[in-house]
C-alpha cells in the first residue's frame, strides 16, 4: 500500500489519547485544583434545590443579576432565572444578535435518592422507621447498610418552608436501611438481584428509644415526633407538604493512590452542571449568546414544570428576546431556537475492566482520556434519541481540536443490553442541532460514582470553548 509521506499513516487512524499524557506538570496541578472546588460543590449539592441554590451565589458572585423588570439587556450583560428553586438558566448575552441563536450547554441536577413518602412514619416491634419511594433508575441492593443523610423542606401549613439536613454535620446521626444477615439470607440470595429487596422494604432506621411511658401507643414513633416539634417546629401533618430525600451520608473524595479520581455522590450528572457553571462564568464577552441550562427531573423522564419538557426553557428565552430586541415577535423566538446549537452535557458509561462484557469496546469511553461526544443515546434501536447529524459532530470535533480540547468518543453499552436517555431530545424538537457531551463515569447511579479528574477538567474546557468559540 502506497502512503503519501505528507500523511503519514499513523496520522491516518483514530486513537483515544490518554489526557494526563497531554498535560505539563503545571496543567496536571491546574486540574487538581480545579477538582478541589468541584468537591466542595458536590458536598453542598447533595440535592436539585441545593444545586440550585449553590449555583445562584456562585453566578452572583460573578456578577449575573436576576432577569427581571423591564430592563433592556446589551451586550455583554450576564442575567438569570430560577424556576421554583428546582431548575434554572443563565446567559451572557453576545455580540451577535439573538437571531442567529444560542450557544447552550444544557445538563441536569437531579440525582438517583430515596424520598421518603408523604405519611413516611411508622413504628414496628419497639422500633420506628421511615417508608421510602425510590426515584430514578436505582439498584435497590446498593443503599442497604450505609450511612444515610436526610436532605430537604418542609413547607408547614401556615406556608413557612424549614430546611432540614440531618447526618452531614461532625456529630450528625446518621440513617441506614439495614440488610440481611448472610446467616438467614439462604432464600434472599436465591432470587434475582431486581427481586432481591422490594421497593417496600427499602424502610430507613430513624429511632429506638420510646416517648412516654409503657401504656401509650406508639411512643417510639412519638418520639420521633416530639424530635422534629422540638426542633424544626413541624407536625406530623407538615410531613405531608414536604420534600425530604435520603443520600449518601459522606463527603466527596479523591480516589487512588496518585488521587486522580473522585469518588462521590451525584456526579450524575452534577459533574456537568458544575463544569459547565465554571464555563459560562469564565465566558464575559462571547459573540453569540452562551447558556447554561439546568434542568430536573431527568432521572425521571423529564416531566413536571421543572423538567425539561416544560415550558421554562422556552418562556426565558422568549423574556430574553423581548428585552433584547426592539421588536418581539414569536416567530424571532422560533428563529433563536431554531438557530441555537446546544450540547446536552450528560456523563456516559466508562470501560469497567469488572464489566467488559456489557459493553462493545471499540465504542466504549475511557476514564482519562477526555470528554466524551455521543452522537446518539436511546435504547436498542436508538429509541428517544436525537441522532446527532454528521455535521454537528464534525463542528464540535473541528472546535475541540482547535482549542487543546481532549475528547474521545462512546456509546451507552452494548446495542441490546439496555440504554438511556438524556435531554437531547427535548432541546432538539425547537430545531436546534444538539450532541450530547459530558463525563464518562464508573458505577453510574450507584450511591457512590467515580470520575477521572482529567475529563472532569476537558468538560470544562470543552464547554467554555463551545461557548466562547462557536460563531
Amino acid at each position: 500500500m502506497h502512503v503519501d509521506k505528507e500523511y503519514p499513516a499513523q496520522t491516518l487512524a483514530y486513537s483515544r489519547r490518554n489526557v494526563w499524557d497531554r498535560m505539563s506538570n503545571q496543567e496536571k496541578a491546574t486540574t487538581m485544583g480545579f477538582c478541589e472546588y468541584y468537591k466542595r460543590y458536590l458536598n453542598d449539592c447533595k440535592t436539585e434545590r441545593e444545586a440550585v441554590d449553590v449555583t445562584v451565589a456562585q453566578l452572583r458572585g460573578a456578577g449575573f443579576l436576576p432577569l427581571g423588570g423591564s430592563v433592556r439587556l446589551k451586550a455583554g450583560d450576564k442575567i438569570f432565572a430560577v424556576n421554583r428553586q428546582k431548575a434554572l438558566i443563565a446567559a451572557v448575552i453576545g455580540s451577535k444578535p439573538l437571531e442567529y441563536g444560542l450557544n447552550l450547554v444544557g445538563a441536569h441536577v437531579d440525582s438517583p435518592r430515596l424520598d421518603l413518602k408523604p405519611q413516611p412514619l411508622f413504628e414496628e416491634e419497639g422500633l420506628a422507621l421511615l417508608k421510602t419511594h425510590y426515584y430514578g433508575g436505582i439498584k435497590k441492593y446498593q443503599w442497604l447498610s450505609l450511612p444515610l443523610a436526610l436532605h430537604g423542606v418542609v413547607v408547614k401549613g401556615d406556608g413557612n418552608a424549614v430546611p432540614v439536613v440531618i447526618g452531614e454535620a461532625p456529630g450528625d446521626p446518621v440513617f441506614t436501611i439495614t440488610d440481611l444477615l448472610p446467616h438467614l439470607a439462604k432464600d434472599q440470595m436465591e432470587k434475582k438481584m431486581i427481586d432481591a429487596v422490594p421497593g417496600e422494604s427499602l424502610n430507613v432506621l430513624a429511632a429506638g428509644m420510646p416517648l412516654g411511658g409503657v401504656d401509650l401507643k406508639e411512643r417510639f414513633k412519638l418520639y420521633v415526633l416530639e424530635y422534629l416539634h422540638r426542633i424544626y417546629g413541624i407536625n406530623e401533618e407538615d410531613l405531608i407538604s414536604a420534600e425530604l430525600e435520603l443520600v449518601p451520608a459522606w463527603s466527596a473524595r479523591d480516589t487512588g493512590l496518585d488521587r486522580s479520581f473522585v469518588a462521590a455522590y451525584g456526579q450524575d450528572d452534577r459533574v456537568c452542571a458544575y463544569t459547565a457553571l465554571r464555563a459560562i462564568i469564565d465566558t464575559p464577552n462571547p459573540i453569540r449568546t452562551s447558556m447554561l441550562l439546568l434542568a430536573d427531573k431527568e432521572e425521571i423522564g423529564s416531566l413536571g414544570n421543572t423538567g425539561m419538557n416544560s415550558a421554562f426553557f422556552e418562556h426565558t428565552v422568549a423574556e430574553i428576546v423581548s428585552r433584547c430586541t426592539p421588536s418581539y415577535s414569536d416567530l424571532l423566538v422560533r428563529r433563536v431556537l431554531a438557530n441555537s446549537f446546544a450540547l446536552s452535557a450528560d456523563v456516559n458509561v466508562g470501560l469497567d475492566p469488572n464489566f467488559g462484557d456489557v459493553v462493545e469496546k471499540m465504542n466504549t469511553a475511557r476514564l482519562g482520556c477526555g470528554v466524551v461526544l455521543t452522537k446518539y443515546t436511546g435504547s436498542r434501536g436508538k429509541s428517544s434519541s436525537s441522532d446527532a447529524h454528521a455535521e454537528v459532530v464534525a463542528t464540535i470535533r473541528r472546535l475541540f481540536n482547535s482549542a487543546a480540547v481532549t475528547w474521545q468518543t462512546g456509546e451507552l453499552g452494548k446495542v441490546d443490553q439496555g440504554g438511556g436517555g438524556t435531554i437531547a431530545h427535548f432541546l432538539a424538537e425547537h430545531g436546534m442541532d444538539v450532541l450530547d457531551c459530558g463525563v464518562p463515569l464508573l458505577g453510574m447511579h450507584s450511591p457512590l460514582e467515580v470520575a477521572s479528574k482529567a475529563d472532569i477538567y476537558m468538560a470544562y474546557q470543552g464547554y467554555r470553548a463551545f461557548l466562547a468559540g462557536l460563531q
